[in-house]
């Protein structure tokens, strides 16, 4: 299986990252690997995990509390979803 997730914030970079992981553990995701991509200049990132229950990609950007919405999806939109996401952030 594969998630992709939507998230807001009201938390710097480093603190979602912590959060979004910390939300996926008490979802009861077992976390193996993740990574944080995220440019200076703009408000929102992207959250990659690999977990005993799937890959996961969450999108983050700034809002006025901290939310996060996931849902199953194939492999390929996670695929799609990970690459669109990295263009954007790294202005390809």
């Amino acid at each position: 299986m594969a998630y992709i997730g939507f998230a807001k914030t009201d938390l710097a970079p480093y603190e979602t990252y912590d959060r979004i992981l910390k939300e996926l553990e008490k979802r009861g995701f077992k976390i193996k690997f993740s990574k944080h991509h995220w440019a200076g200049d703009m408000p929102f990132g992207l959250v990659i995990v690999e977990s005993d229950k799937g890959n996961i990609a969450v999108r983050w950007a700034l809002g006025k509390a901290f939310e996060l919405k996931i849902e199953e999806v194939s492999d390929e939109d996670l695929n799609e979803f990970i690459d669109d996401t990295l263009e954007y952030i790294n202005g390809d």
